[in-house]
């Protein structure tokens, strides 16, 4: 199942709807402007009364710097953990694999709001080689978890350290 829990962005809602029909997955949304840990906990009740395997609750995209959607953020932690105890299970910080070192700075501050427990970095299907990801493992620990190399369903890869050392050092 899939929570539409981006009600800012223009067509986030939609966007996700239509990846949900492609996929055959359910999407629990609520509309533009909604409290998002509102959307994310009727998602959970939802979760839980179809007894899903999954949930993944897209948020919106935030900057590390904007001190009140990071504290967003928690509150949906927080709600998310009232209704199932330990939720969320995964916490992924997705991460553009163009940003560069950047994203080692966003990385830390996003662990210091949210126990994150993995990586995504997408957008490595052009010239971005996502090197960047190498310091913020050694620093933080933080797995990758998935890569993204297009905008299919497919797309979204498995991480696979190997073949990303060698993508890495190819000339």
């Amino acid at each position: 199942m899939l929570a539409a829990c981006d009600t800012f962005r223009a067509a986030a809602i939609e966007q996700l709807q239509l990846w949900g029909q492609r996929l055959n997955v359910p999407v629990i949304a609520g509309d533009y402007g909604a409290d998002r840990a509102a959307v994310a906990h009727d998602a959970v009740t939802a979760a839980l009364a179809r007894n899903a395997d999954y949930l993944v609750v897209d948020t919106a995209g935030r900057l590390h710097t904007k001190h009140n959607l990071m504290q967003e953020l928690q509150k949906l932690h927080r709600v998310m953990d009232r209704k199932l105890a330990g939720a969320p299970h995964e916490t992924l910080l997705v991460l553009d694999g163009s940003t560069g070192m950047n994203a080692l700075h966003q990385a830390r501050e996003f662990g210091k709001a949210v126990k994150l427990t993995g990586l995504v970095v997408t957008k490595l299907d052009g010239t971005s080689k996502g090197g960047m990801v190498v310091a913020i493992q050694k620093e933080l620990g933080l797995p990758i978890k998935f890569i993204g190399v297009g905008e299919q369903p497919d797309d979204l890869q498995p991480f696979d350290a190997k073949e990303f050392a060698a993508a890495l050092f190819e000339e």
